[in-house]
């Protein structure tokens, strides 16, 4: 049987597609060339399922949430909030899994921040 690979692109529909961008580009780190290729560092990527009422993702009508893997999870909160970035306030801790945190994007996104253990 053939297998995926790996996640191939994750696409977002934006007001602003340029503006969105840029917010990942500048708040995150995310240094994709200009026609979206983004050459990532190996590691653990989670692929799960929810339930369909679950509030996990923000808003009920986010259907998606995208998981960004990160160095340190308290120096990126910092950053994004010395940026103006809307950051949830708490974070998780998972025991053998790691930490987590949130911020949503200028489109109403919510993104999971995640520090493997």
């Amino acid at each position: 049987m053939e297998r995926v690979l790996g996640i191939g692109g994750y696409f977002l529909r934006a007001a602003d597609p340029a503006a969105l961008s840029a917010w990942y580009r500048d708040r995150l780190g995310l240094d994709a060339e200009g026609n979206g290729l983004w050459r990532q560092e190996s590691g653990p990527t989670v692929f799960a399922t929810f339930e369909a009422g679950t509030d996990y993702f923000g808003s009920r009508t986010q259907q998606t949430m995208l998981n960004f893997r990160v160095r340190d999870l308290d120096a990126m909160l910092a950053q994004l909030r010395a940026g103006g970035a809307d950051v949830t306030e708490e974070t998780q801790d998972m025991e053998g899994v790691g930490r987590f945190g949130w911020v949503t994007d200028p489109e109403g996104n919510r993104i999971e921040l995640w520090q493997p253990a």
